[in-house]
Parts: structure tokens; C-alpha cells; sequence
């Protein structure tokens, strides 16, 4: 079985909405699609990970009701741009104001700009492209919230990463050789600002079929639903590999203001399943729970522990907090409700984590049928390392 980038958040980046903003842990919408085929009479879908809001687009897309849920109230944010409908007015206002913000800090390449409260920021960033992001940042910070000033800042955040000197190849915050910039501001970057506002308007011209409602919640206490009970489930919860959402979208947080200092990207990722950023890795090492009763858990915890305690109760806590969720989930699903969870497998030392068995296993306990395993491709990494899809079915 090969890699199938299209499987990834890669086919994402060239398709309109779904390219946005980059998020690496994002599946592609093809999988959303694939699993949506198999499922033709589906009224009313949930995805408890919504992440950026991949399934919900698609299901927008398609005419089909659905629910999202995510913890993190950035990604709630960005889903709910993503998933909103423009009108000609909204679009040409942003279009008009792009422009404007553009010219104005072109003009204005001096003085005194707010930036984020990031620590050394300088890293991230040259001292030029903080005037300029600081520039863009506070033209629109003046504007009223509208439709148009959520475009624009989607935008902005495009600039933001492309600007950056921060790497997210791997698990570890990494940064680029800070000597290798990218063109100057007078050369390329207010201008590049206006075509990323182009481009972001251009693509939210198509109107959604179905309005997608988005629940900022912790999905191991899955809120009841509104109307109809949700007769199916696409997801991709957090795989159990300390690969953390908010690694990755600190900049935009700060940014926006949805982070002020760093011991709330930490409070944020303890409260996500499987974060382990900041002051969520120190309470894992105090974190204790009761057994989770599948059979050869206890063995795996034990043989990671003698590498690592951290990483033995990291593993521990995590399928602690899918059992709940899957607990809790089960109340809110209709009658032979179908489920799709694609999921990851994990490997710490010489000790493989198989999150699809542990999945299926859970389920079975809570009394789901036609439980499957399918195997989707293999990931960027370990030889032993793929994705799975982890299915099953709500009884009657």
C-alpha cells in the first residue's frame, strides 16, 4: 500500500475553501466523499473532531445537513468562514478593502505596529515582515465584525504561515534558517496580501447547498442534539502520536487574539484528547486514571513505561478519553446510525499502538455491530505506521 497524498490534507490546498489554511492532522475531502457514497440516504451528520471543517464543507457541499463539534475555538471560527454563504456584496466589499488595506501599508512602512504577545517572536518572523503583518493586522482590526472582515482574516493568516520561519515537520517546533528570507516588503508581500484576498473571494462565491451548524464543545461530552438524533458519524479524532493541533496553529491564535500567553495553549491542549503541549505534559506525569479493560493494554502501557512513564500514561489517558467519548456519543445517534472513524496507528520505542483494534474493541463493548477495520494507506513515517478506517454500526 503506498502513501495516496490525495488521502491527506495536500488534495485539500488546490480545491476553493477546503485549501484555506493549511492543517496538517486534516484528512482529504475525497475520504469524506468515499465514505459519504456508502452512506446514499444519510440525513444529518457528526463530526465530534471537526477540526478546520472539512466534513461539514462536504456535506454543505452535497446538500446534507451536519454537526460539528471542536474544542478549539479557532478551528470553530475557521470552519464557520469556511462553511458560511457570500453575497455579491460581501465579496465585492472585500475585495474593496483588501485593496485599500494593501495600498495603505505599502505607504506606510514606518512606525510603531502591534504584534503578538508570541515568546521571541523574532524567530518567527524578519523585523520587516512584523511591520508589515503588523500593519495589515491593524487596518483590519478596525473594522466592524462583518462577512468580509472573516475573509480578509483568513486571508491574513495565509500571510502569516508564508511569512513565517516556522517548520512543522515534525513534532517538535523546528524554524528555517532565518538568513533565507523571502522577497522584500517592497517587492512582493503587501501585493501578496491582495492576491490572497483574491484568491480566498473568489472561491467563496459558491453557494452551499445546507447551513452547517458548529458547536465549540468537549466531545467527550457531546452536546444533545437539537432536533433529529444524528443518523451518522464521519471523524478523525486526534491519532495517539503527540502530534498537537495547537503546535501549529499558535500563530494564527495570536494573532487573532485567541491566545494572549502561552500557558493557555497549554490549559487549551490538556483539555483536547491527546494534547500534550506546555503545562499539559507535566500533569501527565502525575495523571492517573482506572483501568481501561482491553485485553493487552496493560501489557503495551508496561513495555512503553520502561522507556518512558510520560509516554505510558500520555498512551493511558488517551484511549481513556475515547472510551468516554464513546460513551457519550452513543445517546445522541439514531437507530442504526453508521460510523466512520479514521484513525492512525502509533509506535513509541519498540512498542506499537493499534489505535484501529482498540477502537473496534471499544465499540464492540458499547454494543455497536458490523464492526470493520479497512486499511486507507500508509503514512509519512515508520514503516508500520497507516491510517484506518474503524466502522460500525448503531443497532436498532
Amino acid at each position: 500500500m503506498n502513501r495516496q497524498p490525495d488521502l491527506t490534507f495536500k488534495h485539500n490546498l488546490k480545491n476553493g475553501r477546503h485549501g484555506w489554511l493549511r492543517l496538517t492532522p486534516a484528512y482529504s475531502i475525497k475520504v469524506v466523499e468515499q465514505l459519504l457514497d456508502r452512506v446514499p440516504d444519510v440525513t444529518h451528520v457528526l463530526d465530534p473532531f471537526s477540526g478546520s471543517g472539512t466534513t461539514g464543507l462536504v456535506c454543505a457541499e452535497r446538500g446534507i445537513d451536519s454537526t460539528l463539534v471542536e474544542i478549539n475555538p479557532f478551528l470553530v471560527w475557521l470552519a464557520g468562514v469556511k462553511t458560511a454563504n457570500y453575497t455579491s456584496d460581501d465579496l465585492l466589499k472585500t475585495l474593496s478593502i483588501g485593496n485599500e488595506i494593501s495600498h495603505r501599508v505599502k505607504s506606510q512602512q514606518h512606525g510603531h505596529f502591534w504584534t503578538p504577545p508570541i515568546s521571541n517572536i523574532e524567530r518567527w518572523w524578519s523585523g520587516e515582515s512584523l511591520r508589515m503583518l503588523g500593519g495589515i493586522h491593524g487596518e483590519i482590526d478596525k473594522l466592524d465584525p462583518n462577512p468580509a472582515k472573516n475573509l480578509l482574516l483568513v486571508a491574513f493568516c495565509r500571510l502569516v504561515i508564508e511569512t513565517s520561519n516556522a517548520a512543522f515537520n515534525h513534532q517538535s517546533m523546528s524554524f528555517k534558517d532565518a538568513s533565507v528570507q523571502q522577497l522584500s516588503f517592497e517587492e512582493m508581500r503587501p501585493h501578496r496580501f491582495l492576491e490572497l484576498v483574491e484568491e480566498i473571494t473568489r472561491s467563496a462565491e459558491y453557494p452551499l447547498a445546507t447551513p452547517v451548524e458548529i458547536i465549540c464543545a468537549d466531545s467527550r461530552q457531546i452536546p444533545t442534539p437539537t432536533s433529529t438524533l444524528y443518523d451518522c458519524v464521519i471523524t478523525s479524532p486526534p491519532y495517539p502520536n503527540r502530534m498537537s493541533y495547537i503546535r501549529e496553529l499558535r500563530p494564527y491564535m495570536y494573532w487573532l487574539g485567541f491566545l494572549n500567553e502561552a500557558r493557555e495553549a497549554g490549559e487549551l491542549d490538556w483539555q483536547a484528547i491527546g494534547g500534550t503541549w506546555g503545562i499539559a505534559t507535566s500533569r501527565l506525569q502525575q495523571w492517573q486514571a482506572d483501568d481501561v479493560q482491553i485485553p493487552g493494554f496493560q501489557t503495551m502501557l508496561q513495555q512503553i513505561q520502561q522507556s518512558s512513564p510520560l509516554l505510558a500514561n500520555y498512551v493511558h489517558r488517551y484511549f481513556v478519553d475515547i472510551a468516554t467519548h464513546l460513551t457519550n456519543l452513543k445517546p445522541t445517534l439514531a437507530d442504526g446510525a453508521r460510523l466512520f472513524y479514521v484513525i492512525g496507528n502509533a509506535k513509541f520505542y519498540d512498542t506499537l499502538v493499534p489505535s484501529e483494534q482498540i477502537y473496534a474493541h471499544l465499540l464492540a463493548e458499547l454494543g455497536f455491530l458490523d464492526i470493520g477495520i479497512e486499511k486507507l494507506r500508509k503514512r509519512n513515517s515508520k514503516k508500520e505506521l497507516f491510517e484506518y478506517v474503524v466502522t460500525a454500526t448503531m443497532p436498532d
